[in-house]
């Protein structure tokens, strides 16, 4: 048991590091390549930020452990709007500006309710995972688009302004880049060997350690990601980046899993998990859109999500 709790830790604390290797230098390659700022922000440190989420699922998947590969991607969510977003309000209030978080909120909703809708026969087919894919990919399009044409929206500028790609010479850049990809994909096969023996140990299923211990521990970059933006004043890039990651872990990590192999789902996902994360999304459009207004999650908003985390938590282990 305890090597298997040490594998975690060492793990995760690599899987992080690598990460944030692997955007620097991505940024730095991209920058090289005279890509926009934008492009490098949306796309490349967006995809970084949930690369943990989606190495973990897709090596679950390929091992056979659906739940944890499951449990991860739902998991995530639920810890980005209840965890995440809710201390980030709690330390700063966050307002809510641009037109294509607006806009984004509700294909949030519209992308958690489809993967609801799939999995409704208990599993996620390749025919299934494809689908997600394809829906990602369509949005990643789109919003790429949208951000490049309104030039004045508040996501646009604050993305430009925290994109700064240190200048570096490119063979070092491309062999760092290489290396946090080697690492991501080494930390992250440990880590789903440390979860699935803690959980066999245990005697608890897979899902309910990729839910907890691997949800929040790949969750960690978005959570530093949101604070420093809130605290830097930059509110809709705080959500942007939780509104990206729940996309990116509801259509490519669930849809790059089930391509893998189909993924047989506990009951308990659609349930209890699904319907945890969709009413927490459903709360989040509600708090944050400002359908009259400018939308904003206030203090009180942020610990009503925090609470529901705990809540959600605390089932999940006393009804193991």
């Amino acid at each position: 048991m305890l090597l298997s709790i040490v594998t975690v830790l060492v793990a995760l604390l690599i899987l992080l590091w690598s990460a944030d290797v692997f955007v620097d230098n991505a940024a730095s390659v991209a920058a090289h390549f005279h890509i926009p700022p934008l492009l490098i922000g949306m796309v490349i440190i967006g995809f970084g930020t949930s690369a943990p989420e989606l190495l973990v699922s897709g090596l679950a998947s390929a091992q056979g452990n659906p739940g944890i590969a499951l449990g991860n991607a739902f998991g995530s969510n639920i810890s980005n709007i209840a965890l995440i977003l809710g201390l980030t309000a709690i330390i700063c209030p966050i307002t809510v500006k641009s037109q294509i978080l607006r806009k984004e909120l509700p294909l949030l909703v519209l992308a958690s309710l489809i993967a609801a809708g799939l999995m409704l026969d208990m599993q996620i087919a390749r025919v299934d995972a494809l689908m997600l894919l394809g829906v990602f990919a369509g949005l990643m399009v789109w919003t790429v688009r949208t951000g490049l044409t309104q030039a004045n929206d508040a996501l646009q500028s604050e993305v430009t302004a925290s994109v700064e790609p240190k200048a570096a010479a490119i063979r070092p850049a491309i062999l760092k880049l290489i290396g946090g990809l080697v690492l991501l994909v080494v930390s992250s096969r440990a880590l789903v060997w440390g979860a699935v023996s803690i959980a066999g140990q245990l005697g608890v299923s897979d899902l309910l350690i990729g839910l907890t211990i691997v949800a929040v521990g790949t969750s960690l970059p978005e959570l530093a990601s949101s604070v420093v933006a809130a605290r830097k004043g930059q509110h809709d890039l705080a959500l942007g980046n939780i509104l990206g990651s729940n996309l990116f872990n509801t259509l490519a990590v669930v849809g790059l899993a089930g391509a893998i192999r189909p993924l047989q789902a506990n009951p308990e996902v659609l349930y209890r998990d699904l319907p945890v994360m969709i009413c927490l999304t459903l709360s989040l459009f509600f708090f944050g859109y400002g359908f009259k207004r400018m939308g904003r999650i206030n203090r009180f908003e942020g610990g009503v999500l925090l609470l529901a985390f705990v809540a959600y938590t605390a089932y999940l282990i006393i009804t193991v």
